[in-house]
């Protein structure tokens, strides 16, 4: 089920078929679970870049706040929906052994990172590949680029060896509840403490 290659190269194609075209569709099977939390990332990412723009107005970078913590709920939802997928074909396959030692990170917030690093590769290279920046610009780029490969490279092995831990019953995993209080109106007081009656002006 899991296959960090796989994620991998689908997070790749996707990014760039966004950047193309950002309403291609995907599908609801196991690779579109993966797909809709890279989605997730990718909005995020370019709605973040909003708030950077020169010029943007306060209520325009207001807006973009709440876009942004819109899209990281979804995200952070996305995380746990992945892993509750693949803990229930565990189950279903007689995983995981629950006596196994624990792993620090569940196999969803790995595919989240191994995320976040597909976008950072695409514009890393795009960087690398200006032709109107400055001298030294593309090798720094360049030299971004090689690191971030190779921490890609490092957390899909490690995705890879957690996955056949688990299945062989030495190395098992929780999935990450993110437990997130800033979107709850009854858990952050700067929504709760605003409401009608609260007594606050």
């Amino acid at each position: 089920m899991v296959s960090a290659a796989e994620i991998v190269a689908l997070q790749d194609r996707l990014t760039r078929e966004w950047h193309r075209s950002p309403d291609s569709a995907v599908d609801s099977r196991w690779p579109g679970l993966v797909a809709r939390q890279h989605r997730a990332n990718f909005d995020l990412w370019h709605i973040e870049d909003e708030a950077r723009t020169p010029g943007a107005s306060d209520a325009e970078i207001a807006e973009v706040k709440r876009r942004v913590d819109r899209t990281n709920q979804l995200r952070n939802d996305l995380v746990e929906e992945l892993d509750r997928a693949i803990q229930t074909y565990l189950e279903v396959n007689g995983a995981p052994n629950s006596s196994a030692p624990l792993h620090s990170e569940s196999p969803g917030m790995m595919i989240d990172r191994l995320s976040i690093l597909a976008l950072k590769i695409y514009h890393t290279q795009e960087e690398a590949e200006r032709r109107d920046a400055a001298p030294g610009h593309a090798e720094r780029n360049s030299k971004r680029l090689e690191i971030l490969v190779e921490q890609r490279t490092d957390l899909a092995e490690c995705l890879d060896a957690l996955w056949q831990e688990t299945l062989t019953g030495t190395r098992r995993f929780k999935p990450c509840r993110q437990l997130k209080m800033y979107n709850d109106p009854a858990l952050n007081p700067a929504i709760y403490g605003k409401g009608e009656g609260s007594g606050l002006g």
